[in-house]
C-alpha cells in the first residue's frame, strides 16, 4: 500500500456548549489538519506515472479547507442565542456554524469526509487541537 501525508492548519477559536470545564469558554486553537492519501497501486500513465496523487493537488485541497476555517468563531448550531449571533456579525467577526460540536474528533470526521467529497484517496484524517493531543479517524 502507498501513502502520502500531507498537513495544514488554520488559527480559529470555538467553544464547546453544554461542558463542564474550560472548554466551555469561547477560546483558540492553532489547528493541525494530517490527512493520510492510499492506494495498492500507482498511476501507470501521463505525467504523474509512478505516483499515487500528485503533492500539489492534495495540498491545494487541504490548504482550501484549512483557509475556510481560518481566524473564525466556529460555533455549534443552536449554541448561540440569535441575538448574540446577530451582534457578533454587526461587528463584522468572522463567523461559522456548523452541525456538530466542534471538537477535534468531529472535525477529523468532517475534513475526512470534505476530502472523499474531492474525489482524493483519503484513508485518515489527524486533527490537531494541540501539539500534544489530537484526534483520528479513519475511513471503513
Amino acid at each position: 500500500m502507498y501513502r502520502l501525508k500531507c498537513s495544514a492548519a488554520f488559527d480559529s477559536a470555538h467553544f464547546l456548549s453544554g461542558y463542564n470545564g474550560k472548554c466551555a469558554n469561547i477560546h483558540g486553537h492553532r489547528w493541525v489538519i494530517e490527512a493520510v492519501f492510499s492506494s495498492p497501486v500507482l498511476q501507470q500513465e501521463g505525467m504523474q506515472r509512478g505516483m499515487l496523487i500528485d503533492f500539489g493537488d492534495i495540498k491545494a485541497s487541504l490548504r482550501s479547507l484549512a483557509d475556510s476555517f481560518d481566524h473564525a468563531l466556529i460555533y455549534e448550531t443552536g449554541s448561540l442565542r440569535s441575538s448574540t449571533v446577530a451582534a457578533l456579525n454587526d461587528e463584522s467577526f468572522n463567523l461559522i456554524e456548523v452541525p456538530f460540536r466542534p471538537t477535534a474528533e468531529n472535525f477529523a470526521e468532517f475534513f475526512y469526509g470534505s476530502l472523499c467529497g474531492m474525489g482524493l484517496p483519503v484513508s485518515s484524517v489527524t486533527v490537531y487541537e494541540t501539539p500534544d493531543n489530537c484526534a483520528v479517524y479513519e475511513g471503513d
